[in-house]
């Protein structure tokens, strides 16, 4: 699937002309002959279908809404945005992502949402030496890469911020239970790495249910009453986290036995379908649509007026992965070539970002702060900053 970008919202007017102007001349991408003032050709790898649609939404969105704020221009220069469709999988994302770098010829890539699929295409964005700025999907495993950048957070990162935490509070064994797949693995991982040092004790050995399949969590919630826990961390994302969260609820855990997560177990949509069961969760994330930072008062309060609904994560990163191509399509100047992109890339410096000042770090993720969230009232809201991470 792909399309063109199509300014929408309070604050499309400016961007309409400006775009219709771009879409009629020649598109740099990859490698472009009108170097010193052509449009650039970017391209959004995201779920446009299936489990992780919605989050591809958001993601588009993000990034959509930096371009609009910017007068339809990254680096002063016009910007043709080419969707393609990552799906589900590795094996819809693979095709999408050539199709983008070969057929395209993008200047560089945002978006990719699944572990598997950004796996999947580093030695494609390797190869052709062009630039994919990701939004969302690190898992632990890519390094040692000099295409691929992420927005986002490596995925072993939320559970490490609130580890220690949870130490603290817990007052006795934790279980620890995760979609069975390479994020879920992670994130358990991390926050072993930090809650154990920190003298938390285990209610017995992690679990991971069946993914994409387990519906059905009463097994794995029987077995958590039964352990003597005083406390559970748990992954889920998308549908399950509505699944899990409800029928923690129903199960009667919810209220007697504390529930820490990852942000995404709350995070956009999945939230409102959770409704009042998801009240009192607490999850760690590195970003929060009520945070009270400059950036973030320009931010969230446009993508709200433009989109119907708070911001998340992975808008907001997004709406970096523009800025950190906007600062890089500038500074690349005349010679803009994917290799001059990414070289700039390197050299970004502090990002002013919605979720607080960021850099990326040597293997190309961010360093950057993590927070505290609480249900409340149908919203996350920010309780304290956990600290940094990344460095």
């Amino acid at each position: 699937m792909a399309g063109r970008f199509r300014p929408v919202g309070p604050i499309a007017a400016a961007a309409a002309l400006l775009l219709a102007t771009a879409c009629g001349g020649a598109s740099l991408g990859a490698g472009g002959d009108d170097e010193q003032s052509g449009p650039v050709k970017l391209g959004l790898l995201v779920p446009q279908s299936g489990t992780y649609k919605a989050l591809g939404d958001d993601m588009k969105q993000g990034f959509e809404l930096y371009v609009k704020q910017h007068g339809g221009r990254l680096g002063g220069r016009e910007v043709e945005i080419v969707v393609a469709d990552e799906g589900e999988t590795a094996d819809s994302g693979k095709p999408a992502a050539e199709k983008l770098v070969k057929q395209d010829r993008v200047l560089a890539v945002s978006g990719v949402v699944s572990s598997a699929t950004i796996n999947g295409v580093k030695d494609l964005f390797e190869s052709s030496k062009v630039p994919l700025v990701g939004s969302n999907a690190s898992p632990t495993t890519l390094t040692a890469t000099t295409y691929v950048w992420r927005t986002s957070y490596v995925n072993d990162e939320p559970g490490k911020a609130l580890g220690t935490y949870v130490a603290e509070k817990a007052g006795g064994p934790v279980f620890l239970v995760a979609a069975g797949y390479q994020a879920g693995k992670d994130e358990v991982e991390g926050f072993k790495s930090t809650f154990l040092p920190a003298g938390g004790t285990l209610a017995g050995d992690e679990v991971y249910t069946p993914f994409p399949g387990t519906k059905n969590f009463q097994p794995y919630l029987s077995q958590i009453e039964k352990s003597g826990a005083k406390a559970v961390f748990c992954f889920y994302a998308g549908g399950a986290a509505v699944d899990f969260v409800k029928q923690y609820r129903d199960f009667g855990l919810a209220g007697r036995i504390p529930l820490y997560a990852p942000g995404f177990l709350t995070e956009g949509g999945v939230l409102k379908g959770q409704g009042d069961a998801a009240e009192g969760i607490l999850t760690a994330l590195n970003y929060s649509a009520d945070l009270d930072n400059p950036a973030n008062k320009q931010f969230a309060p446009a993508y709200t007026a433009a989109y119907g609904s708070a911001p998340t994560t992975y808008a907001m990163a997004s709406w970096d992965a523009a800025q950190v191509l906007d600062k890089a399509i500038k500074a690349a100047g005349s010679e803009v070539t994917s290799e001059s992109v990414n070289a700039a890339i390197a050299k970004v410096g502090d990002i002013d970002s919605p979720r607080g000042t960021w850099r990326f770090n040597s293997d190309g993720t961010p360093v950057q702060p993590w927070y505290l969230r609480e249900v409340k009232q149908g919203a996350n809201t920010v309780r304290s900053e956990l600290g940094r991470l990344g460095g």
